[in-house]
């Protein structure tokens, strides 16, 4: 700093002298009020110990004596010497601190003065908070039900719902008149696109506008919510929101085999018009407050966002950079379920208080702590009732099972003692003794066959009967068409033993997986462990439905182990036969099978024996030792447990979910927490690297109306419920408000606050406030029902407008926030991309289960690309609605992406909607568009076989638009297939703003 401008300063502060004298300091270790507010009002929000703009930070006594980068900011009783002074003090009425505001006042400036002069006292212990934005704000209030506004018998003409009162009561404040209401044709071409994704058929069109009955178009409403494309259509716009994809995201990209039974989740819910708290809760919480056992899909919204693999996978939790990814994914739930279901955005607060909500960073990490156990992985769930409840019940039994075994096998090994624990030492020294890289001896592979179900079967021979106490099968690992770990595994198989190398007579069945297919098991190995040895001299595995190879299917093994009650391998070496094999050797044999070698494993068989010997010494040490009641009971505990364990495994396969996960099989750093909450501190400025106080599970408490706060040890499941429960109170004052907002926003176009997502400061505000609490209020003590609600909006006559008016006021609202009119739009990609086929007559309405991929994957073993332009468009796995589409978030759908389609690694809340050339020519030029075209031309050659060309393009085009052709239109369109043909003419009847376009 310059001489001249610190003389300048100087003889600025001069001018504060008189008020400096006038201060009057009541406590000389307190700190005066002044001074306090100059801090928390113009300093704090950048020189906080979070923020700390220059390396200062002002928040307590240490930190502001410490200084910055630029030295010391206040020198206690030497106002002259404090940079703080300098850098606040004006130059001409302008000063370097605060940034971009006002200079601080002579009194501010005056007060500073006085307390640095008088030794800056500033009391241990106090820390300084710059004050949040005050909670009086429109969408924090208590929700309360508006009366409707008053209007003269005239105005109420109008109105045929409460909705209307409302609206109508701004049209009058602003001098305006309604726009007629739309012609029918309109009105179901609107309502049905709004409520189901798709357009009526003309002969739906027809009867609608020919129906006399006063209430038809109740009774479409009735019937358009009632149809279960409505839970299609509307499950798309909550997957936005919740940025829902069937991949990783990031580096890798890697497919989520099993996202899709949560979309299947939301659209059965919607179906079912499940009430709004129901539907928060056990996406939240449907683990332990779930009705049905299919509710744990539901736990599919907290893991449908992006998930970085490499930082969870190939990085432990321990790394800086595994802490930093454990903490981003938190991130992400609590954005996801705040911004969803309350249209907070409470990632604001990650690195400092929110600048504009009141909210502080301690709230935010206290929604960390609500998720702080869980992850996302693969987790299983039963469909069947009871099936579900059979499998709780034996989990439980095995738990109870497992803690008397270890209890007794504790006891066993006290009273045992040290040989004991010596010859236990050394078993576990031998059983490691294994080979860790993989070799090119694969395994069994038998003939291919164009079907699954054809019966193959591999057998060994033992060369004589032997007593048989275990079998270890494995599958087998090869990069064939990416198929990887568990190539050629059948999906249902026998494992049978016998003395008769044909298998006609005494036949014993030890494994049957036949009645289901059953998960692809990967390399790990497989085992059955008998209660009592069985005596046999063959083994044979039976696959009765192969495994999918490529176009066609297998069966492959990669060793079978039989041991005898010693734990020798009886079949290391064994002579194998086969229905078929394919003998490729090194890499396939029969003789593979028996080699002591699968994927990264090779058994030591010196060790075998060794083992052998070991086991018979360890059986005679506690028989010698150890009371004859506490050894029976540890064999009655095994078989026990084997008996549980087998039961386990009749139960049919349970299906999969990719989820909110606490339990799962570890993959390299990512590991389960086993449901203990990691612990969550207040992260400086966001650094994992600086944690401050730890953050216990808790609401925000800028909503006072309704709250949490639980202990730092409380149950994992206990906070995702309470956070359920606060978010879906019928206190709440930001849940209600956001989902009528949401869909007043899908059906007009913009939301009564045009920002869903954001309710804050820095988002918009409500048009009509008292609609969107009246809407609110009604739709929280009608039971939450999304129905009722569609219903209620959809019969309004704001709903029923025209989109264009013979009054014009777009001078004074331009953007219709007032509804003087209804907002034309364009479809959004998923409905343009289903009316063509439906138009085309070849939309597969198949509900449910797996997505599509329109695609072919190249590299699936490490970064995946999805190719769409390798993907035949003739294939009729792609003709299904565009909500069962596989999502990619990498390489997304460039036909989809090109009409708008939401981006799936973001939450979007409202789509972009843009007009460009590029959509004109891939209406006009996709390969999946042009192969519609020769559906639509054939189904109306087909339809009309009798017809004119004139006749048949008239009848494209009512397809298309439901409506017929004027003589003009009908003239250019047939001169042009008269040229080009029919399918062309489709092409351009793709193209037409009416086919795009509604009303």
């Amino acid at each position: 700093m310059s001489a001249d401008c610190i003389i300048r300063r100087a003889s600025s502060a001069m001018l504060v002298a008189i008020a400096v004298s006038q201060i009057a300091v009541a406590d000389d270790t307190a700190m005066p009020d002044p001074v306090r507010l100059v801090f928390e009002r113009h300093c704090l929000e950048c020189h906080n110990d979070n923020d700390l703009a220059g390396g200062l930070a002002l928040q307590s006594h240490e930190t502001a004596l410490a200084g910055g980068d630029s030295g010391p900011a206040l020198v206690a009783g030497d106002a002259n010497a404090s940079l703080l002074l300098q850098y606040v003090t004006p130059i001409d009425g302008v000063a370097e601190m605060p940034k971009e505001r006002p200079p601080l006042s002579n009194e501010e400036l005056a007060a500073l003065t006085e307390w640095i002069s008088q030794g800056a006292a500033w009391p241990d212990g106090l820390v300084l908070q710059r004050p949040l934005a005050d909670t009086d704000w429109w969408s924090l209030q208590p929700l309360v039900e508006p009366p409707l506004p008053a209007l003269t018998p005239e105005q109420q003409a109008w109105c045929r719902t409460p909705i209307d009162h409302f609206i109508a009561a701004e049209h009058v404040e602003h001098g305006m008149q309604p726009a007629p209401e739309a012609d029918r044709r309109t009105l179901i071409r609107r309502l049905t696109y709004d409520l189901t994704g798709l357009p009526p058929t003309p002969e739906e069109v027809e009867a609608f506008i020919n129906d006399a009955d006063p209430l038809a178009y109740e009774k479409l409403v009735d019937h358009l919510l009632a149809s279960p494309r409505y839970g299609e259509r509307w499950a798309r716009h909550w997957l936005d929101v919740v940025h829902y994809g069937d991949t990783h995201g990031y580096d890798k990209d890697q497919p989520r085999p099993n996202a899709w039974p949560y979309r299947d989740w939301v659209i059965r819910a919607l179906n079912e018009d499940q009430p709004w708290d129901r539907f928060i809760i056990e996406q939240l919480a449907s683990d332990v407050a779930g009705d049905e056992p299919d509710d744990i899909a539901a736990l599919g919204m907290l893991a449908a966002g992006p998930w970085d693999f490499i930082s969870h996978v190939e990085v432990p939790e321990s790394k800086i950079d595994g802490q930093i990814a454990r903490s981003l994914d938190r991130d992400d739930f609590v954005r996801t379920v705040m911004e969803s279901f309350a249209s907070v955005t409470i990632g604001c607060a990650r690195c400092h208080d929110h600048k504009f909500d009141p909210i502080r960073q301690a709230d935010y990490y206290s929604l960390q702590a609500v998720f702080a156990a869980i992850d996302r992985n693969d987790r299983p769930f039963d469909v069947d009732a009871d099936t579900a409840s059979r499998r709780r019940e034996l989990l439980a039994e095995q738990g109870r099972l497992t803690n008397e075994q270890a209890a007794n096998e504790s006891a066993i090994a006290r009273i045992a003692g040290e040989q004991l624990t010596a010859i236990d030492s050394q078993i576990t020294e031998l059983a490691s003794r294994q080979e860790q890289s993989p070799r090119p001896e694969f395994g069994y592979h038998s003939a291919i066959e164009p079907t699954p179900e054809v019966v193959k079967w591999v057998q060994i021979d033992l060369e004589a009967e032997q007593q048989i106490a275990s079998i270890t099968y494995v599958a087998c690992h090869d990069e064939f068409n990416g198929i990887g770990a568990g190539f050629g595994f059948p999906q249902r198989y026998l494992i049978e033993v016998s003395n008769d190398p044909e298998f006609v007579q005494g036949v014993t069945v030890l494994v049957d997986q036949t009645a289901a297919d059953v998960a692809n098991p990967g390399v790990e190995s497989q085992s059955v462990e008998l209660a009592t040895p069985v005596t046999a001299r063959f083994v044979r595995v039976t696959a009765t439905k192969l495994a999918h190879r490529q176009n066609d299917y297998i069966f492959a093994l990669a060793e079978l182990i039989v041991r005898s009650p010693d734990g020798l391998n009886l079949a290391s070496s064994a002579d194998v036969t086969a229905l078929d094999s394919i003998e490729a050797p090194v890499r396939w044999s029969t003789g593979n099978l028996v080699d002591g070698y699968y994927y990264g494993v090779l058994f030591d068989e010196q060790a075998t024996r060794e083992l052998a010997a070991l086991n018979a010494t360890r059986r005679e040490v506690l028989q010698t030792n150890v009371p004859a009641e506490l050894l029976a009971r540890s064999e009655s505990l095994t078989a026990e447990l084997a008996a549980v364990a087998q039961a386990l495994n009749e139960l049919p396969t349970p299906q999969m979910v990719y989820a909110a996960a606490t339990q799962f099989t570890p993959q390299g750093g990512h590991q389960s927490t086993g449901g203990i909450a990691r612990e969550i501190r207040v992260l400086r400025r966001g650094n994992v690297t600086d944690p401050g106080e730890i953050a216990p599970p808790r609401s925000l408490e800028c909503i006072s109306a309704v709250g949490f706060e639980l202990p730092t040890d409380a149950d994992e499941s206990q906070r995702r419920v309470a956070m359920a429960e606060w978010l879906a109170s019928p206190d709440h004052p930001l849940t209600w408000r956001s989902i009528v907002n949401r869909v007043w926003h899908y059906h007009f176009g913009t939301g009564i606050v045009d920002t869903p997502s954001d309710f804050g400061r820095m988002g918009g505000l409500p048009s009509h406030p008292e609609l969107l609490d009246w809407l609110a209020v009604r739709f929280r003590d009608d039971g939450g029902s999304l129905k009722s609600l569609h219903r209620l909006i959809c019969t309004s006559s704001v709903y029923r407008q025209a989109s264009s008016s013979p009054h014009d006021y777009s001078d004074i609202d331009a953007d219709n926030r007032l509804l003087w009119r209804m907002d034309r739009r364009r479809l959004e990609a998923e409905e343009i991309r289903d009316s063509v086929l439906f138009v085309a007559g070849k939309l597969d309405e198949t509900m449910y289960g797996p997505g599509f991929q329109d695609f072919v994957v190249e590299h699936p073993e490490h970064s995946p690309h999805y190719e769409y332009r390798l993907f035949d468009p003739r294939d009729p796995s792609c003709y299904r609605r565009s909500i069962y589409r596989f999502s990619v978030r990498s390489q997304q759908q460039p036909f989809m992406t090109t009409l708008d389609c939401a981006d799936p690694s973001m939450q979007v809340d409202r789509r972009n909607e843009t007009i460009t050339p590029q959509q004109s020519l891939a209406l006009l030029n996709n390969s999946l568009m042009l192969v519609m075209c020769e559906h639509l031309a054939s189904r109306v050659q087909t339809g009309h076989p009798d017809a004119d060309l004139t006749q048949q393009v008239a009848a494209a085009f009512v397809l298309c638009v439901q409506r017929e052709p004027t003589p003009d239109e009908l003239d250019l369109l047939t001169v042009h297939a008269s040229n080009h043909g029919l399918e062309h003419t489709c092409r351009l009847l793709w193209n037409l703003n009416e086919f795009v376009f509604v009303d």
